[in-house]
């Protein structure tokens, strides 16, 4: 009974600065004693047990508040341990604590098959980065309409700008594409999105949101 009392009161005096992105700053560890405890609520209160390892949930969490020039209470969370055939790309509303998106999410040709296992902040390799990303501003190119992004982790990521890495949709990046060929296509390092679903999630994270991608 006790032990249940002060989760209550620790729910209930901690939880909402973490539910707000914009009070917090440092790092999980240094907002309470038992961080894990709040991880844990918002990875229940989203829905996301049996979709995504609460481990890479904490990670994402823990980079989305290291982060502190996101401007909004988004995370995406690109889970490359998983292979393509599943969808492995999440955004989580962290003010309301549920999933927002759940879907499939291309990695570069040279990255790999089926499963991404090489990974590059190189010019021109065509493969994958990996690290934290912030989202910036959208246009329309090649790809039809794309969200930028900045690559955070140096020497992972650093180079995305450089590489032209950016959200965008892609009739390779569907259900049917795996039903016909067996695996997802791949894409020349981008996180390319179904085309029926890029649009409306590139404007719910672009302007500041944090992505955390793994493998």
């Amino acid at each position: 009974m006790k032990q249940t009392i002060y989760l209550f009161i620790l729910l209930f005096f901690y939880l909402p600065q973490y539910a707000s992105a914009s009070t917090i700053k440092g790092p999980l560890s240094q907002q309470t004693q038992n961080p894990e405890i709040i991880v844990k609520y918002v990875y229940e209160q989203a829905g996301l047990q049996g979709k995504l390892d609460f481990n890479v949930f904490k990670n994402g969490y823990n980079a989305y508040y290291n982060t502190k020039e996101r401007k909004k209470q988004l995370l995406t969370i690109i889970d490359y341990s998983k292979p393509s055939t599943e969808k492995r790309f999440f955004v989580i509303d962290l003010k309301r604590n549920k999933l927002l998106y759940h879907t499939y999410v291309t990695h570069g040709v040279n990255s790999g098959g089926v499963v991404a296992k090489h990974f590059s902040n190189i010019i021109n390799s065509r493969q994958t980065s990996l690290g934290t990303f912030l989202t910036d501003t959208t246009y329309f190119g090649g790809n039809g309409y794309s969200l930028r992004l900045d690559g955070l982790t140096k020497g992972l990521n650093d180079n995305a700008r450089r590489r032209y890495i950016v959200v965008h949709g892609a009739p390779y990046a569907s259900e049917d594409f795996i039903r016909r060929h067996g695996y997802l296509g791949r894409s020349w390092g981008c996180p390319a999105l179904p085309a029926n679903l890029s649009k409306k999630i590139i404007d719910t994270i672009k302007g500041g949101s944090v992505i955390y991608a793994r493998a």
